[in-house]
């Protein structure tokens, strides 16, 4: 599916607000990130500079009446919601094993078209939290990892990096390699401010759960054919519909909002916001995801920004990758 009609607004609103950021003499963070990770992936034309392996489905998103009384959004009306939704693996390889180490941590992209002809978007992925606490820091693991190839000198650049940073180590152990897609849980690393209609304004976070949870062994996993999860999906969706439970973690008072990379406490109440369900597979998936842009920062009213920067930082990287991939 083509991008919505503000889609090339977006865009280049992304683009002039990294510029904006950047010195006169400085390239903007956001392209500083995309031109890390294509120093360690290469450049790939029509390719995501991250994610770049994936599939693409569609379904229909339908709220529960718990989440109509946490925001006013439309998403949350309980109305059906037609939604397109990419998986990928990890990493700027778009020919990766996606039962390898380097495909973990997977992806989920969900963009829901609202009655009024707009979309709102929700990116997220299979870490718990994310490895660093900003955009910089994230650019500066990427040079680390860039720079820290077989050869070079001990201890290396990300080992230096991951010793000043303990929750790299520990995000990346969160993950594993899943049998399906559709069998893997997804988590909103950043927080967002859902706001009712009374303007009660609750900060959560999103996970996105399957019907049941299978990871692989990495024995197991590297035994798998190199495209098992992109071809697996399409496939198991054309005989029986995905489901998965949206939900939010609710913060309470004293939650900061700001850290991505600091989960809150795993009792904090989950509060169902509705079911996806998943039941298309779109006939040219290479080509449809080539002409998708999701980005974090396409609210609808109703859900708004947090103090967490790293939305706007992840909105303008990929403003840059889709520009680069468009040409």
């Amino acid at each position: 599916m083509p991008m919505n009609p503000n889609g090339r607004h977006i865009l280049a609103a992304a683009l002039l607000l990294a510029a904006a950021a950047a010195g006169a003499d400085e390239a903007p963070l956001t392209t500083q990130i995309v031109d890390a990770l294509n120093k360690i992936y290469g450049s790939h034309p029509g390719f995501r500079a991250n994610h770049a392996k994936g599939v693409v489905v569609e379904g229909s998103f339908k709220a529960s009446p718990q989440a109509a009384k946490l925001s006013r959004a439309a998403l949350f009306n309980g109305s059906t919601i037609p939604v397109t939704v990419r998986f990928s693996d990890s990493g700027g390889l778009p020919d990766v094993a996606d039962g390898s180490a380097g495909a973990n941590p997977h992806g989920m992209a969900i963009k829901f078209h609202l009655p009024d002809g707009s979309d709102t978007d929700m990116v997220i992925n299979s870490l718990k939290f994310f490895p660093v606490a900003s955009g910089e820091e994230f650019r500066d693991l990427l040079v680390a990892i860039g720079e820290s190839g077989p050869d070079a000198a001990r201890p290396t650049a990300v080992e230096r990096f991951k010793a000043g940073h303990p929750a790299v180590d520990k995000a990346f152990a969160t993950v594993g390699t899943p049998d399906s897609f559709a069998d893997e849980e997804y988590y909103g690393v950043d927080a967002f401010i859902l706001v009712d209609k009374a303007g009660t304004r609750q900060a959560v976070r999103y996970q996105m759960v399957p019907q049941k949870l299978v990871h692989l062994s990495p024995a197991v996993a590297a035994k798998k054919p190199a495209d098992f999860l992109v071809d697996d999906l399409p496939q198991r969706i054309g005989k029986k519909p995905a489901v998965f439970h949206l939900k939010a973690q609710l913060a309470l008072p004293g939650d900061q909002t700001k850290d991505p990379s600091q989960p809150w406490p795993d009792g904090r109440k989950l509060v169902d916001l509705g079911v996806l369900t998943l039941d298309k597979p779109v006939a040219d998936s290479l080509e449809a995801q080539k002409k998708l842009l999701f980005m974090p920062t396409q609210l609808t009213d109703g859900i708004e920004l947090s103090d967490d920067q790293l939305p706007v930082v992840r909105a303008g990287a990929y403003a840059v990758s889709f520009s680069r991939r468009s040409k």
